[in-house]
């Protein structure tokens, strides 16, 4: 099992200072360099992704807003679009662009001027990853002006549109380094995701290069048809079985815990199942429920209503099942559950979209059925309850196919920023407005934050939360 340590996480954000007097002044004080080697740089940065990212306040709000996990706290809440400049002051400041995108600049810089390519490589995988969820939440983000700015400089804010272009040139740049063999250091323990393998890592990259293709299906000036064949073509080299997943494993110690299991634990917040997720997978007599949730003190699956019992009981609501990382008093799963950054299952709801898109239901309806199964197998569901649920569900509604296929990727992505990208970007699943609503409206995007306003004010910070970014339009 691989290991991660929190210690290197104190060790990062030293390097990290040591090049930036604020997020965006890097590299102020050459005179009092830290040098460090990349091992020390890798191993932090992809805990940050897992843990402070996906795990941490970006993918708690998505699995709220998407009403897959509801917040057992009185209104307004969070759950019911409570956010403010202010709550991803942290998201922003502390960890997308000192913490990751810093360090990861500083790691590829260092590998490809000391030969070490297959840090470059992974690093540039990182980077891609990571600049996806930051333009993804936000829209433009600075990034051509944003690393070696000089005091006083205020970075321009890259249109969103560009930023995808720097995604997927790092991937380019990466799958070229990855068909060679890469030189130098050798990748070992440091990677938590594959342990420097890099045909893995291969495979990783072009899955997610048909991520980011098919998420402009519907972009302005982007046309479906040609998004679809990029994806198909990416996917030829992507993920092929479950083995391949991205994931970052968690020793389960004090300072090596699953996110989710940290956030569930007792007093930690009352994070609890959403009603409309868990009455989706109870009407569909989904086996998927009793492994992704844990039954509440009753002993039956009660999801709770964002908005709504405003002196809420903390222990009737189904959680987290422990074994996507929910806590479970002496259970040994939780804390050591992994954290997804990708998996087989996805890249099959992807071709299965992309072949809907060219070639219609027909052909796409064994690459869905294939991805409902290979989720299902992943979470461990007995061979018997699979076949008897894609009998009852693994149908593509004749009427709109799409709407099932993302509805069943809703499910496969429980806990997932993409659920919340989907949402955005096909109106799918079905999402109302929680009662009581803090907004009368689903946050399309996160505001930018205050500390940003305030120290670099931009024309894009006025955009309301209302506002679809720009793929999504």
């Amino acid at each position: 099992m691989k290991k991660t340590y929190y210690i290197f996480v104190a060790f990062l954000m030293l390097i990290s200072a040591s090049g930036c007097k604020k997020y965006l002044d890097i590299n102020k004080d050459p005179n009092n360099p830290l040098d460090v080697q990349e091992a020390l740089i890798l191993t932090p940065v992809q805990l940050y992704t897992t843990t402070n990212i996906l795990g941490g306040f970006p993918g708690s709000v998505a699995a709220y807003w998407t009403q897959q996990l509801a917040l057992n706290q009185p209104s307004p809440e969070i759950d019911s679009y409570r956010i403010t400049p202010s709550d991803v002051n942290n998201t922003w400041s502390f960890d997308l662009y000192p913490a990751i995108f810093n360090n990861l600049r500083i790691m590829i810089g260092k590998a490809q001027a000391g030969g070490n390519n297959g840090y470059a490589a992974i690093g540039k995988v990182m980077l891609a990853y990571n600049l996806a969820i930051c333009t993804d939440l936000f829209g433009d983000i600075p990034y051509s002006e944003a690393f070696g700015a000089l005091d006083g400089l205020k970075p321009k804010y890259d249109r969103q549109e560009d930023i995808y272009k720097v995604i997927q040139q790092n991937l380019d740049e990466a799958i070229v380094i990855l068909n060679s063999e890469p030189s130098g250091i050798n990748v070992k323990a440091d990677d938590l995701i594959y342990g420097g393998d890099f045909p893995s890592w291969k495979k990783f990259a072009y899955t997610l290069k048909a991520r980011y293709y098919l998420r402009l299906s519907k972009a302005a000036g982007y046309n479906a048809s040609a998004q679809a064949d990029l994806a198909l073509a990416a996917l030829q080299n992507g993920f092929t079985d479950n083995r391949d997943n991205a994931k970052v494993t968690y020793s389960g110690g004090d300072k090596s815990q699953n996110p989710w299991y940290r956030g569930t634990l007792p007093g930690a917040g009352g994070v609890v199942l959403n009603k409309t997720f868990v009455d989706l997978l109870t009407a569909n007599n989904d086996p998927r429920l009793p492994i992704l949730g844990l039954a509440g003190s009753g002993g039956g699956f009660l999801g709770r209503e964002s908005g709504t019992d405003p002196n809420p009981n903390p222990k009737i609501y189904a959680t987290v099942g422990p074994k996507v990382g929910g806590y479970l008093l002496l259970d040994q799963v939780g804390p050591s559950a992994p954290v997804y950054l990708a998996n087989y299952a996805e890249a099959l709801f992807i071709k299965a979209e992309a072949t809907l898109i060219k070639s219609g239901p027909a052909t796409a309806q064994p690459i869905f059925v294939e991805a409902i199964r290979q989720n299902m197998l992943s979470l461990g569901v007995a061979t018997n309850d699979i076949n008897t649920y894609i009998i009852a569900h693994g149908i593509l509604n004749p009427a709109n196919p799409l709407k099932s296929l993302i509805g069943e990727k809703y499910v496969s992505n429980f806990l997932s920023l993409e659920a919340y990208n989907d949402w955005r970007r096909t109106g799918f699943p079905t999402l109302n407005v929680v009662v009581n609503a803090f907004r009368p409206y689903i946050p399309q995007r996160f505001p930018y934050p205050s500390q940003e306003i305030t120290s670099n004010p931009q024309p894009q910070q006025s955009i309301l939360t209302s506002e679809p970014v720009w793929w999504a339009k």
